[in-house]
């Protein structure tokens, strides 16, 4: 090897050693900020996301409603309660845990104000203080990367009756081809909040390796795509087997 080919190979290891410095280093910041909008910041977190969705952020939860099961339902990460209001306004038994105190006083806040109420429980998904088959469905909107994880998957199966659903609405895509659309698109991509945008969304590598792990646990997966007028809707269904599935 000559000393320009060490040179080079040097100077390649270093650069991609600062490279993997500055990759962590933003991810810090990232996390750092979205857990200042989960709580010191959970007031803002309406207008944030209305921003980044050009409005459709309420639409994008709602989709998760036509998928749900039975009257039971827990709703995972909270957050400010708006589809705690539409599920107890469409006639559901409605259950709310949200790690973030904030996030639980925000809820409480819109649950009044729209004439509703709701046990709001302050918990972590992976150590769930409910009684095994307590809910018909689970649901989750937005989640942050916990709703992957073995233990949370587990925790989730066990508070399901047989043949109960988690559906989970991980992300969204606005139509339109647009300065301010492609502005959006690589926010979210930016933020690891969605696979890149050449990539295909509804089958991006991050869900593959999670079907995979619902798998394991004994849920079965599908993954649907919502159509609205101005963008499209990932839902994921999980299904928890049925008494007579599990006979042998």
């Amino acid at each position: 090897m000559t000393e320009l080919d060490q040179d080079d190979n040097g100077n390649s290891k270093l650069n991609n050693q600062n490279a993997s410095y500055l990759t962590r280093s933003w991810f810090r910041l990232l996390r750092f900020g979205f857990r200042l909008l989960y709580n010191e910041l959970a007031w803002t977190y309406d207008s944030v996301s209305w921003l980044v969705s050009l409005g459709h952020w309420r639409e994008w939860q709602r989709c998760a409603i036509p998928y749900l099961e039975g009257q039971h339902v827990l709703e995972i990460a909270h957050g400010p309660g708006h589809l705690m209001v539409d599920l107890r306004q469409g006639g559901f038994q409605a259950y709310g845990l949200d790690l973030s105190p904030y996030m639980g006083r925000q809820a409480h806040k819109n649950l009044r104000k729209a004439n509703q109420s709701a046990p709001l429980t302050r918990g972590d998904v992976g150590a769930l203080p409910y009684a095994s088959g307590s809910f018909e469905s689970v649901v989750s909107t937005f989640p942050a990367e916990f709703i992957i994880y073995e233990d949370s998957i587990r925790e989730l199966k066990r508070i399901l009756v047989p043949g109960g659903r988690i559906v989970i609405v991980p992300e969204a895509r606005l139509k339109g081809d647009g300065l301010l659309h492609r502005f959006i698109g690589w926010l979210f991509t930016t933020t690891g909040q969605r696979a890149n945008p050449a990539d295909d969304g509804w089958l991006a590598q991050l869900w593959i390796e999670a079907e995979r792990r619902f798998r394991v646990v004994g849920l079965a997966t599908t993954i649907e795509k919502v159509d609205l007028d101005n963008s499209e809707v990932m839902v994921v269904v999980l299904t928890k087997p049925s008494e007579k599935d599990v006979q042998p």
